[in-house]
């Protein structure tokens, strides 16, 4: 059993939690609601109980010493497990699970689905957040996120998904009014929906037209892929679409991939969750859940 001079004061702890996490000593004071002196005099009191430096000290700012850095996920992971065991007595913990993510994919994939992870996990209620800004894990009250992107978010666990693929689609109301595409050219011919979508140039190369063919047209952002789908529907031009989140639509004829080639920009949506958090019940049960349906193995 461990004695009370094994362990550091709780109270120097969380301030280096702060410090080392904010890398710097003044945020630390006002997360903290303490002075900057009252955060050194902690940060001191642990480096002497610790025998090294847990900081270097430099002109407007701080950084972690070799020490402090193998030191800090510990410290941090302890208070994750800290704060959640402390909602879990509470009885907050498994109750509520936040997501965030992208309006499309939660609209066109992942709200027709939560039935199925709650019938599965019918303790856990779903709080989803579609803002279009990225969360701050460290911050804000979100458990997971999905998110677009190469995969590397600081602090965060990220596990892959599905590559991003998109690929030009119209209404058939539009191709009868047009006549039908025999080859990538024809689209040109139309009008587009959003011609400053960044998928478009890279679409466009790939199947070998010029990249700027687009370069003329207004450009319009409208957002999210599910207004530029119903614009789409509606029969109001050609929208770049992803296939996956329109299925239904595919599937009954209200919208019409003219080509099968589909566009890639190197990036794919991920699963993310705070490093410190991977072993809280309800974030492994979603996770589990998720991963399953992409048919993807845990990291």
């Amino acid at each position: 059993m461990a004695e009370a001079s094994d362990l550091p004061p709780l109270a120097a702890l969380r301030v280096f939690e702060a410090a080392a996490r904010l890398l710097s000593f003044t945020k630390a004071a006002q997360e903290l609601g303490m002075t900057q002196a009252a955060v050194s005099y902690q940060i001191k009191i642990l480096e002497e109980r610790v025998g090294a430096p847990l900081f270097l000290r430099q002109p407007r700012q701080v950084a972690l010493t070799e020490v402090g850095a193998r030191f800090s996920p510990t410290v941090s992971d302890a208070f994750e497990r800290l704060r959640d065991a402390y909602k879990d007595a509470r009885g907050e913990s498994r109750s509520v699970l936040a997501v965030s993510s992208a309006v499309t994919f939660a609209s066109n994939w992942l709200a027709p689905r939560l039935g199925l992870f709650q019938l599965e996990h019918p303790h856990i209620a779903v709080r989803l957040d579609t803002e279009p800004r990225n969360r701050d894990f460290s911050r804000e009250q979100v458990d997971v996120g999905i998110r677009g992107g190469h995969g590397k978010w600081p602090g965060l666990t990220a596990h892959q998904l599905m590559p991003i693929t998109f690929t030009p689609m119209l209404s058939p109301k539009l191709l009868e009014r047009t006549g039908p595409l025999t080859e990538p050219r024809d689209l040109l011919q139309l009008p587009i929906i959003d011609a400053s979508d960044p998928w478009w140039p890279l679409w466009l190369r790939s199947v070998g037209l010029p990249p700027d063919s687009l370069a003329e047209r207004p450009h319009h952002d409208l957002g999210s892929q599910a207004i530029v789908a119903n614009a789409a529907l509606a029969g109001n031009g050609v929208a770049m679409l992803t296939p996956m989140f329109f299925t239904d639509a595919l599937r009954s004829g209200a919208l019409v991939q003219p080509f099968e080639h589909l566009g890639l920009d190197g990036q794919s949506y991920w699963l993310i969750h705070a490093d410190t958090r991977r072993n809280v019940p309800k974030i492994r049960a979603f996770r589990d859940w998720l991963l399953d349906q992409f048919s993807v193995r845990p990291n």
